[in-house]
């Protein structure tokens, strides 16, 4: 197996492993500590060796492509809110660099096999699934376990294996390669963007088993640990009035919304209380009055879907199914849900709790007011492992396709797709599922599904890059479309915001951040060329939050999550903020430099679908008339960055400045 680990109080062990499906090798390689200190783990080891060791043009669902499971410096460290691992590979669906980040407990049984990340490469002649422990790797046979969901399969492994063992599976989605299969953990937990999932299908590889007990040992144990005790203290303040403040933004006075996030920063607080007894279902009523949701496939408002129907399937709706609270590793706030549904159509007898996300996408998106359907399809597709915002966006898509004429009750194979139609949604979700018909047109998402029913179709075809736009409204936040657009992987809502910029205090962390007073009047929210600094300050601290392993709500919580001093005291080293702002900065422009190398050019390949900028124009809700510079917007982001806007590339004095001269030599042969 070769690599010693080299782990001895540093947070991380200095070794990966890399399993080769073609030839059934596994093999451990050290990796030296220059890497973990110009990208730390996560998504910046990630970035890393897909850079190294990718070929150009390599087919996303073709054995040369690199899946790779990474864990963070500070999982498995006494820090709070370490419980998630990033994917990454290259996405089917962008055709670009693809990462998806995921929590529940997979992260430390992975790390605590004493390696910091696995890569797997090539093709298996069956269907295969990897075992690791501390002491070794090994390619089991996982033909009984293809074709089960992602649920059963893990159920089986927990039972083959014993409780200590924690998978990330597929289910038929990614059996299927389909573009919007997610990787699956904890029964519901899902790695669920830019199409993972179907690469991991594409190799045979049913699940990857991880039954680690190692301690990972930090440089300084009793810093960590007080650090963390005065971060939960601050997490703590001002619990009393939690009831409070729910019961005011629930209570009736959700029209409220539709004006105080113009003229007030968001308390850190409000959303705290929100989700530590709601978790994200309290968005749901709150972001359809703000203009945040998208109603109708994007062509519609909360006009359209009034508030006396979002509360059917809004926070207390969805809570009054709760069985008991469920929260990922190290996590304090279990803003999560084991649910019962004993009564409708679709009785469960155990499922999670489905996230605003989710509830959005068959809910507002389709105009659907069943929360029956939703705790459904909800669990359809986490057994599927399959995105719900991807999938919502394609019945979406349908719907609009069925309302024209596009496609017919014959096409939909007798299925009456109109709009707010929940049994035909359920029926329609099972089709994509199963690639049946229909299904198999719409199971690779809007893009795909345009392309290959034509007529005209494209112009209900709501993406961006490729990856269907999730459900926060960049005519609200242009901060979104930012994201949307730019981001490396797009149509990503979990990486920069205006919103974000209110709740996570950066420019209180770092000298390079600055305040979100320019969110203060309608006229400056809505200015283009002001916007790319701030923002691209956001994303580089994500980046930074995804390579450390941590939790984005834990950062929007107040109390100033210690990132950088959990860091210092995980690894012994003595650097300040703003030197791991550019590991961020440096890992965000690697993922941007493999799309520049693939020939992805942002402002042609990933522009983002009309509606998600306002063309044309809203003709009433919140965001009434709205129409985002989104060119202003682009440009903005790149030059904060030192990207080029007409070519997508880092510039060559950029990269050198980050220390990424191997990429200039590249890129500027």
């Amino acid at each position: 197996m070769g690599a010693e680990k080299s782990q001895s109080g540093k947070g991380y062990w200095g070794r990966i492993l890399v399993v080769d499906l073609t030839s059934g090798k596994a093999e451990y390689r050290k990796v030296a500590d220059a890497v973990y200190e110009d990208y730390l783990s996560g998504v910046g080891l990630g970035a890393k060796f897909l850079w190294d060791n990718m070929k150009k043009g390599a087919d996303p669902l073709g054995p040369d492509n690199i899946l790779g499971f990474t864990t963070g410096v500070l999982t498995a460290t006494p820090a709070v809110f370490a419980g998630r691992f990033t994917v990454v590979g290259k996405s089917p669906a962008s055709g670009g660099f693809g990462d998806s980040n995921c929590g529940g407990y997979f992260a430390p049984a992975l790390k605590k096999c004493e390696i910091d990340a696995v890569f797997v490469k090539g093709r298996a002649e069956r269907p295969v699934y990897l075992l690791i422990d501390e002491k070794k790797a090994s390619i089991e046979d996982a033909g009984d376990l293809w074709g089960k969901d992602a649920v059963e399969a893990e159920d089986i492994l927990r039972e083959r294996h014993g409780k200590k063992a924690q998978a990330a599976v597929i289910g038929q989605a990614g059996e299927k390669k389909s573009f919007m299969a997610g990787i699956s953990t904890d029964r519901g937990r899902m790695a669920g963007r830019a199409g993972l999932g179907g690469v991991m299908g594409s190799k045979n590889l049913k699940a990857v088993v991880a039954m680690g007990g190692a301690k990972v040992q930090s440089a300084d144990a009793e810093r960590m640990k007080d650090l963390t005790k005065a971060f939960r203290k601050n997490l703590d303040q001002f619990k009393f009035a939690d009831r409070f403040l729910n019961d005011m933004v629930l209570g009736g006075t959700g029209k409220l919304m539709r004006y105080l996030p113009m003229v007030m920063r968001q308390p850190a607080i409000l959303w705290r209380g929100l989700l530590r007894k709601f978790g994200t279902p309290c968005l749901t009523a709150m972001s359809s009055e703000m203009g945040d949701s998208p109603i109708k496939n994007w062509s519609g408002s909360a006009i359209d879907f009034p508030l006396s129907r979002v509360q059917k399937i809004g926070a207390q709706a969805v809570l009054s199914f709760e069985k008991k609270k469920y929260g990922c590793y190290s996590c304090p706030i279990r803003c999560g849900g084991i649910m019962s549904v004993e009564k409708g159509p679709y009785p469960l007898s155990e499922t999670h709790k489905p996230e605003y996300e989710t509830i959005c996408a068959f809910g507002a998106l389709l105009l659907n007011d069943d929360i029956y359907s939703i705790y459904k399809i909800n669990d359809m597709l986490n057994r599927a492992a399959m995105d719900t915002i991807s999938c919502g966006g394609t019945v979406a898509f349908a719907m609009e396709c069925f309302e024209n004429g596009i496609l017919t009750e014959k096409d939909l194979g007798g299925i009456q797709l109109s709009w707010g139609n929940a049994d035909a949604v359920v029926k329609i979700v099972q089709k994509i599922i199963d690639r049946d018909g229909i299904g198999d047109i719409l199971a690779d998402g809007v893009k795909q599904a345009a392309a290959r029913i034509g007529k005209g179709s494209e112009k209900f075809a709501v993406h961006a890059g490729g990856i269907e736009a999730p459900m926060h409204d960049p005519k609200l936040d242009p901060g979104y479309g930012m994201a949307y657009y730019c981001e490396p992987t797009p149509g990503r809502h979990t990486v920069t915001s205006l919103t974000y910029l209110d709740i996570q205090e950066l420019e209180k962390q770092f000298s390079r951040a600055r305040g979100p007073a320019f969110l203060s009047t309608k006229g400056e929210r809505y200015r283009a060329d002001n916007k790319g600094p701030a923002l691209a300050v956001d994303s580089c601290f994500k980046m930074l939050v995804d390579c450390s392993g941590l939790c984005l709500f834990g950062t929007q919580l107040g109390g100033r999550m210690p990132v950088a001093d959990w860091l210092n005291a995980a690894t012994g080293w003595k650097r300040a903020p703003d030197e791991y702002l550019v590991i961020g900065e440096r890992v965000e422009t690697l993922r941007q430099a493999f799309n520049a190398r693939e020939g992805i050019v942002v402002r042609r390949d990933f522009r983002p679908h009309g509606r998600l900028y306002g063309e044309p124009a809203l003709k009433g809700g919140a965001t009434k008339g709205v129409n985002l510079d989104i060119e202003g917007l682009g440009k903005s982001f790149h030059a904060a960055l030192g990207w080029d806007w007409e070519t997508g590339k880092p510039k060559k004095e950029k990269l050198q400045a980050l220390k990424l001269g191997d990429v200039a030599s590249e890129l500027y042969p």
